[in-house]
């Protein structure tokens, strides 16, 4: 498998400053369920593809990519000429990276602990 092959998008996070009222919302119009990570964030089941709400400024969705190699992702992204907005960071499940492509668009790439 190349790198290009198993950087798939995988998961959408989306922001909100009221993090309760966008739950609720997309649990009425489109019948998703959540797990609750603490009194900040939600992942979103049932949804079609993976994804959650982080309680915070509004922001547009990210959009986040799965890879086998983190370190390897990094260096790809970079070598396209990304600009790193978060560094290699863990999460419970998991490590992400988070970046601008060169047209602006904030996206991240996550892989498995």
């Amino acid at each position: 498998m190349t790198d290009r092959e198993n950087m798939k998008i995988d998961y959408v996070e989306f922001s909100s400053p009221e993090l309760e009222a966008t739950q609720s919302f997309f649990a009425r119009a489109f019948g998703w369920n959540f797990v609750e990570y603490g009194p900040d964030y939600r992942d979103i089941q049932d949804a079609g593809l993976g994804g959650g709400i982080e309680r915070g400024d509004l922001r547009p969705p990210l959009i986040v990519l799965k890879a086998d190699d983190l370190e390897k992702a990094l260096g790809v992204v970079q070598a396209a000429g990304a600009e790193i907005t978060k560094e290699i960071f863990e999460f419970p499940g998991g490590r992400r990276f988070e970046f601008k492509e060169p047209g602006g668009n904030a996206m991240a790439v996550w892989c498995e602990v």
